[in-house]
Protein backbone atom coordinates (compact mmCIF):
# COMPACT_ATOMS: atom_id res chain seq x y z
CA UNK A 1 0.00 0.00 0.00
CA UNK A 2 1.02 3.62 -0.60
CA UNK A 3 1.25 5.29 2.81
CA UNK A 4 1.27 8.98 3.74
CA UNK A 5 4.03 10.51 5.79
CA UNK A 6 3.62 10.38 9.55
CA UNK A 7 1.86 13.29 11.24
CA UNK A 8 3.23 15.22 14.20
CA UNK A 9 2.03 18.08 16.41
CA UNK A 10 2.39 21.13 14.21
CA UNK A 11 1.41 19.31 11.02
CA UNK A 12 -0.78 21.42 8.75
CA UNK A 13 -4.25 19.86 8.36
CA UNK A 14 -6.71 21.10 5.74
CA UNK A 15 -10.44 21.05 6.47
CA UNK A 16 -12.72 19.86 3.68
CA UNK A 17 -16.50 19.83 3.28
CA UNK A 18 -16.76 17.24 0.50
CA UNK A 19 -20.44 16.55 1.10
CA UNK A 20 -22.57 18.61 3.48
CA UNK A 21 -22.46 22.30 4.41
CA UNK A 22 -23.25 21.89 8.11
CA UNK A 23 -20.37 24.19 9.20
CA UNK A 24 -22.38 27.01 7.57
CA UNK A 25 -25.48 26.07 9.59
CA UNK A 26 -23.74 25.21 12.90
CA UNK A 27 -20.56 27.32 13.03
CA UNK A 28 -20.13 27.01 16.81
CA UNK A 29 -19.70 23.23 16.94
CA UNK A 30 -17.51 23.41 13.83
CA UNK A 31 -15.23 26.00 15.44
CA UNK A 32 -15.07 23.96 18.64
CA UNK A 33 -13.82 21.02 16.57
CA UNK A 34 -11.17 23.24 14.99
CA UNK A 35 -10.15 24.47 18.44
CA UNK A 36 -9.71 20.92 19.73
CA UNK A 37 -7.74 19.99 16.64
CA UNK A 38 -5.35 22.82 17.44
CA UNK A 39 -5.23 22.77 21.24
CA UNK A 40 -5.57 19.06 22.02
CA UNK A 41 -3.82 17.49 19.02
CA UNK A 42 -1.56 20.41 18.20
CA UNK A 43 -2.31 20.65 14.50
CA UNK A 44 -2.20 23.79 12.42
CA UNK A 45 -5.52 24.30 10.61
CA UNK A 46 -6.09 25.40 7.03
CA UNK A 47 -9.70 25.85 5.90
CA UNK A 48 -10.34 25.16 2.23
CA UNK A 49 -12.64 27.32 0.13
CA UNK A 50 -15.68 25.07 0.48
CA UNK A 51 -15.25 24.33 4.19
CA UNK A 52 -17.90 26.85 5.33
CA UNK A 53 -19.88 27.09 2.10
CA UNK A 54 -23.68 26.93 2.33
CA UNK A 55 -25.35 23.55 1.80
CA UNK A 56 -27.07 24.74 -1.39
CA UNK A 57 -23.86 26.10 -2.91
CA UNK A 58 -21.94 22.95 -2.03
CA UNK A 59 -24.63 20.73 -3.48
CA UNK A 60 -24.47 22.60 -6.77
CA UNK A 61 -20.65 22.45 -6.86
CA UNK A 62 -19.24 18.91 -6.81
CA UNK A 63 -16.39 20.19 -9.01
CA UNK A 64 -15.42 22.80 -6.38
CA UNK A 65 -15.46 20.21 -3.61
CA UNK A 66 -13.20 17.97 -5.66
CA UNK A 67 -10.95 20.91 -6.52
CA UNK A 68 -10.44 21.60 -2.81
CA UNK A 69 -9.27 18.02 -2.32
CA UNK A 70 -7.06 18.08 -5.41
CA UNK A 71 -5.38 21.28 -4.22
CA UNK A 72 -4.64 19.73 -0.83
CA UNK A 73 -2.76 16.87 -2.45
CA UNK A 74 -0.94 19.29 -4.73
CA UNK A 75 0.11 21.73 -1.99
CA UNK A 76 3.37 20.57 -0.41
CA UNK A 77 2.67 22.65 2.70
CA UNK A 78 -0.44 20.65 3.59
CA UNK A 79 0.24 17.42 5.49
CA UNK A 80 -3.26 15.99 5.61
CA UNK A 81 -7.02 16.48 5.44
CA UNK A 82 -10.00 15.92 7.73
CA UNK A 83 -13.64 16.29 6.70
CA UNK A 84 -15.87 18.75 8.52
CA UNK A 85 -18.83 16.34 8.54
CA UNK A 86 -20.51 13.70 6.38
CA UNK A 87 -23.57 14.02 4.18
CA UNK A 88 -25.18 11.96 1.47
CA UNK A 89 -23.80 12.62 -2.02
CA UNK A 90 -20.02 12.92 -2.00
CA UNK A 91 -20.03 10.22 -4.67
CA UNK A 92 -20.66 13.07 -7.12
CA UNK A 93 -17.14 14.42 -6.59
CA UNK A 94 -15.38 11.21 -7.65
CA UNK A 95 -15.28 11.95 -11.41
CA UNK A 96 -13.48 15.23 -10.69
CA UNK A 97 -10.72 13.88 -8.44
CA UNK A 98 -7.19 13.94 -9.83
CA UNK A 99 -6.39 10.42 -8.66
CA UNK A 100 -3.01 10.27 -10.39
CA UNK A 101 -1.94 13.35 -8.46
CA UNK A 102 -3.22 11.84 -5.23
CA UNK A 103 -1.53 8.47 -5.61
CA UNK A 104 1.75 10.16 -6.49
CA UNK A 105 1.48 12.50 -3.48
CA UNK A 106 -0.10 10.37 -0.73
CA UNK A 107 -1.38 12.27 2.29
CA UNK A 108 -3.38 11.59 5.42
CA UNK A 109 -7.12 11.91 4.72
CA UNK A 110 -9.78 11.09 7.32
CA UNK A 111 -13.55 11.11 7.65
CA UNK A 112 -16.45 8.72 8.07
CA UNK A 113 -20.04 8.16 6.96
CA UNK A 114 -20.40 9.74 3.49
CA UNK A 115 -16.60 10.04 3.24
CA UNK A 116 -16.78 6.28 2.61
CA UNK A 117 -16.99 7.05 -1.12
CA UNK A 118 -13.59 8.64 -1.68
CA UNK A 119 -11.86 6.80 1.18
CA UNK A 120 -12.71 3.39 -0.29
CA UNK A 121 -12.04 4.49 -3.87
CA UNK A 122 -8.60 5.93 -3.12
CA UNK A 123 -7.80 2.79 -1.17
CA UNK A 124 -8.71 0.63 -4.15
CA UNK A 125 -6.19 2.66 -6.14
CA UNK A 126 -3.52 1.74 -3.59
CA UNK A 127 -3.46 4.47 -0.93
CA UNK A 128 -3.99 4.03 2.81
CA UNK A 129 -6.93 6.19 3.94
CA UNK A 130 -8.42 6.71 7.41
CA UNK A 131 -11.95 5.98 8.62
CA UNK A 132 -12.33 8.07 11.75
CA UNK A 133 -13.84 11.14 13.42
CA UNK A 134 -14.70 14.35 11.59
CA UNK A 135 -14.41 17.91 12.89
CA UNK A 136 -18.03 18.28 13.98
CA UNK A 137 -18.72 14.63 14.82
CA UNK A 138 -16.01 13.21 17.04
CA UNK A 139 -13.38 15.93 17.36
CA UNK A 140 -15.64 18.70 18.67
CA UNK A 141 -16.64 16.37 21.53
CA UNK A 142 -13.12 15.34 22.59
CA UNK A 143 -13.19 17.00 26.02
CA UNK A 144 -16.51 15.35 26.87
CA UNK A 145 -15.43 11.84 25.86
CA UNK A 146 -13.28 9.36 27.85
CA UNK A 147 -9.60 10.29 28.14
CA UNK A 148 -8.78 6.98 26.46
CA UNK A 149 -10.25 8.41 23.26
CA UNK A 150 -7.68 11.22 23.06
CA UNK A 151 -4.98 8.70 23.91
CA UNK A 152 -6.18 6.49 21.05
CA UNK A 153 -6.09 9.35 18.54
CA UNK A 154 -2.57 10.32 19.55
CA UNK A 155 -1.38 6.71 19.52
CA UNK A 156 -2.58 6.07 15.96
CA UNK A 157 -1.68 9.49 14.53
CA UNK A 158 1.61 10.27 16.27
CA UNK A 159 3.15 7.23 17.93
CA UNK A 160 5.11 4.61 16.07
CA UNK A 161 4.24 1.66 18.26
CA UNK A 162 2.85 -1.18 16.22
CA UNK A 163 1.29 -3.71 16.44
CA UNK A 164 -1.41 -1.64 18.15
CA UNK A 165 -4.13 -3.43 20.13
CA UNK A 166 -7.53 -1.78 20.03
CA UNK A 167 -9.21 -1.60 23.43
CA UNK A 168 -12.98 -1.13 23.89
CA UNK A 169 -13.86 2.26 25.35
CA UNK A 170 -15.43 2.09 28.81
CA UNK A 171 -18.53 4.03 27.82
CA UNK A 172 -20.27 5.19 24.66
CA UNK A 173 -23.02 7.52 23.44
CA UNK A 174 -25.48 7.43 20.55
CA UNK A 175 -25.10 11.10 19.69
CA UNK A 176 -24.71 14.72 20.67
CA UNK A 177 -26.57 17.48 22.46
CA UNK A 178 -28.29 20.11 20.32
CA UNK A 179 -25.61 21.94 18.32
CA UNK A 180 -27.62 25.17 18.48
CA UNK A 181 -27.50 25.24 22.30
CA UNK A 182 -24.26 26.94 23.34
CA UNK A 183 -24.67 25.87 26.97
CA UNK A 184 -24.18 22.18 26.06
CA UNK A 185 -21.91 22.68 23.05
CA UNK A 186 -19.66 19.68 22.52
CA UNK A 187 -21.50 17.49 25.00
CA UNK A 188 -22.88 14.05 24.18
CA UNK A 189 -26.20 12.44 24.85
CA UNK A 190 -26.56 9.81 27.56
CA UNK A 191 -23.56 7.54 28.06
CA UNK A 192 -23.86 3.77 28.43
CA UNK A 193 -21.39 1.51 30.17
CA UNK A 194 -19.56 -0.65 27.67
CA UNK A 195 -19.55 -3.67 29.95
CA UNK A 196 -19.29 -6.40 27.32
CA UNK A 197 -17.13 -4.71 24.69
CA UNK A 198 -17.30 -6.24 21.23
CA UNK A 199 -18.45 -9.78 20.54
CA UNK A 200 -17.36 -12.46 18.08
CA UNK A 201 -20.41 -14.15 16.55
CA UNK A 202 -18.34 -16.85 14.86
CA UNK A 203 -14.77 -17.90 14.17
CA UNK A 204 -12.44 -20.14 16.12
CA UNK A 205 -9.04 -19.24 14.69
CA UNK A 206 -7.05 -16.04 14.30
CA UNK A 207 -7.22 -14.43 10.85
CA UNK A 208 -5.33 -11.54 9.28
CA UNK A 209 -6.33 -9.31 6.40
CA UNK A 210 -6.35 -5.78 5.05
CA UNK A 211 -9.03 -3.37 6.27
CA UNK A 212 -11.63 -2.06 3.83
CA UNK A 213 -15.13 -0.70 4.38
CA UNK A 214 -17.22 2.12 5.80
CA UNK A 215 -20.87 3.06 6.12
CA UNK A 216 -22.83 0.17 4.66
CA UNK A 217 -25.56 2.39 3.20
CA UNK A 218 -23.04 4.68 1.47
CA UNK A 219 -21.32 1.66 -0.06
CA UNK A 220 -24.64 0.87 -1.74
CA UNK A 221 -24.26 4.12 -3.73
CA UNK A 222 -21.08 2.75 -5.28
CA UNK A 223 -22.12 -0.73 -6.36
CA UNK A 224 -22.29 -1.24 -10.14
CA UNK A 225 -20.37 1.99 -10.79
CA UNK A 226 -16.82 2.26 -12.09
CA UNK A 227 -15.78 3.19 -8.54
CA UNK A 228 -16.68 -0.22 -7.13
CA UNK A 229 -13.90 -2.72 -6.44
CA UNK A 230 -13.00 -5.32 -9.06
CA UNK A 231 -13.37 -9.03 -8.35
CA UNK A 232 -9.66 -9.50 -7.67
CA UNK A 233 -9.64 -6.77 -5.01
CA UNK A 234 -11.49 -8.71 -2.30
CA UNK A 235 -8.89 -11.40 -1.57
CA UNK A 236 -7.61 -11.31 2.01
CA UNK A 237 -9.65 -8.28 3.07
CA UNK A 238 -11.21 -7.72 6.48
CA UNK A 239 -14.46 -5.91 5.75
CA UNK A 240 -15.78 -3.35 8.22
CA UNK A 241 -19.34 -2.02 8.10
CA UNK A 242 -21.36 0.41 10.19
CA UNK A 243 -24.85 1.90 10.00
CA UNK A 244 -25.76 5.59 9.89
CA UNK A 245 -28.12 7.82 11.86
CA UNK A 246 -30.82 6.88 9.34
CA UNK A 247 -30.93 3.53 11.19
CA UNK A 248 -31.59 0.92 8.52
CA UNK A 249 -33.65 -2.03 9.73
CA UNK A 250 -31.71 -5.21 10.52
CA UNK A 251 -33.42 -6.87 7.56
CA UNK A 252 -32.27 -4.05 5.27
CA UNK A 253 -28.70 -4.62 6.43
CA UNK A 254 -29.25 -8.25 5.49
CA UNK A 255 -30.32 -7.23 1.99
CA UNK A 256 -27.10 -5.27 1.57
CA UNK A 257 -24.95 -8.12 2.88
CA UNK A 258 -26.65 -10.59 0.55
CA UNK A 259 -25.35 -8.58 -2.40
CA UNK A 260 -21.77 -9.07 -1.18
CA UNK A 261 -22.48 -12.77 -0.99
CA UNK A 262 -23.79 -12.83 -4.54
CA UNK A 263 -20.57 -11.18 -5.68
CA UNK A 264 -18.64 -14.05 -4.10
CA UNK A 265 -16.95 -11.72 -1.64
CA UNK A 266 -17.48 -13.75 1.54
CA UNK A 267 -15.48 -16.64 0.05
CA UNK A 268 -12.48 -14.33 -0.43
CA UNK A 269 -12.30 -12.19 2.73
CA UNK A 270 -10.62 -13.04 6.04
CA UNK A 271 -13.17 -11.49 8.38
CA UNK A 272 -16.04 -9.06 8.93
CA UNK A 273 -16.32 -6.30 11.55
CA UNK A 274 -19.50 -4.38 12.42
CA UNK A 275 -19.48 -1.07 14.25
CA UNK A 276 -21.93 -0.54 17.07
CA UNK A 277 -25.30 0.23 15.47
CA UNK A 278 -26.49 3.73 16.35
CA UNK A 279 -29.85 3.95 18.16
CA UNK A 280 -30.58 0.21 17.97
CA UNK A 281 -32.51 -1.36 20.83
CA UNK A 282 -31.17 -4.57 22.34
CA UNK A 283 -33.89 -6.45 20.46
CA UNK A 284 -32.82 -4.85 17.17
CA UNK A 285 -29.18 -5.68 17.90
CA UNK A 286 -30.03 -9.33 18.50
CA UNK A 287 -32.00 -9.43 15.26
CA UNK A 288 -29.05 -7.86 13.43
CA UNK A 289 -26.62 -10.45 14.81
CA UNK A 290 -28.96 -13.24 13.75
CA UNK A 291 -29.31 -11.88 10.22
CA UNK A 292 -25.58 -11.24 9.79
CA UNK A 293 -24.73 -14.84 10.68
CA UNK A 294 -27.62 -16.25 8.66
CA UNK A 295 -26.53 -14.41 5.51
CA UNK A 296 -22.75 -14.85 5.75
CA UNK A 297 -22.70 -18.36 7.18
CA UNK A 298 -26.09 -19.80 6.37
CA UNK A 299 -26.65 -18.51 2.84
CA UNK A 300 -23.07 -18.36 1.57
CA UNK A 301 -21.28 -20.98 3.65
CA UNK A 302 -18.60 -18.69 5.09
CA UNK A 303 -18.68 -20.41 8.46
CA UNK A 304 -15.00 -20.09 9.36
CA UNK A 305 -14.24 -16.38 9.02
CA UNK A 306 -14.42 -14.32 12.22
CA UNK A 307 -17.43 -12.01 12.52
CA UNK A 308 -17.17 -9.41 15.29
CA UNK A 309 -19.91 -6.90 16.21
CA UNK A 310 -20.35 -3.85 18.45
CA UNK A 311 -16.87 -2.51 17.67
CA UNK A 312 -16.23 1.14 18.60
CA UNK A 313 -16.32 2.82 15.18
CA UNK A 314 -18.91 4.58 13.08
CA UNK A 315 -21.83 6.71 14.21
CA UNK A 316 -21.54 6.21 17.98
CA UNK A 317 -18.85 7.88 20.10
CA UNK A 318 -16.04 7.58 20.92
CA UNK A 319 -14.87 6.10 17.63
CA UNK A 320 -11.70 4.32 16.56
CA UNK A 321 -9.54 5.27 13.60
CA UNK A 322 -9.43 2.39 11.12
CA UNK A 323 -6.80 2.74 8.35
CA UNK A 324 -8.06 1.23 5.10
CA UNK A 325 -5.42 -0.96 3.49
CA UNK A 326 -3.51 -1.81 6.66
CA UNK A 327 -3.28 -5.35 7.98
CA UNK A 328 -5.38 -6.20 11.00
CA UNK A 329 -5.67 -9.34 13.09
CA UNK A 330 -8.98 -10.70 14.39
CA UNK A 331 -8.56 -13.22 17.19
CA UNK A 332 -11.79 -14.83 18.44
CA UNK A 333 -9.88 -16.87 21.02
CA UNK A 334 -8.48 -13.82 22.82
CA UNK A 335 -11.27 -11.41 21.75
CA UNK A 336 -8.63 -9.10 20.28
CA UNK A 337 -8.48 -6.75 17.31
CA UNK A 338 -4.90 -5.75 16.50
CA UNK A 339 -3.59 -3.28 13.94
CA UNK A 340 -0.44 -5.05 12.79
CA UNK A 341 1.31 -2.27 10.89
CA UNK A 342 1.78 1.47 10.88
CA UNK A 343 -0.53 3.33 8.50
CA UNK A 344 2.27 5.82 7.82
CA UNK A 345 5.46 5.64 5.79
CA UNK A 346 8.50 5.54 8.01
Amino acid sequence: MIKPKRLRPGSKIAILSPSSGLPYLFPDIYELGLKNLQEVLGFEVVEMRGARMSPDDLYRSPQLRAKDMNECFQNDEIDGMITSIGGYESIRILPFLDTELMINNPKFIMGFSDATTFLTYLNQLGMVTFYGPSIMAGLAQMKHLPAAYTEHLKAVLFANSFPYTYTPFQKWSNGYQDWSNLETLGECQEFYRNEKGWRFLQGSTMEQGHLWGGCIEVLEFMKSTSYWAKESFWKDKVLFFETSEEKPLPMQVGYMLRNYGMQGIFSKVKGVMFGRAKDYTEEENQKLYEIVVNVIQGEFGADQIPIVVDVDFGHTDPKFILPLGCKVELNPQTNEIILLESPFAE
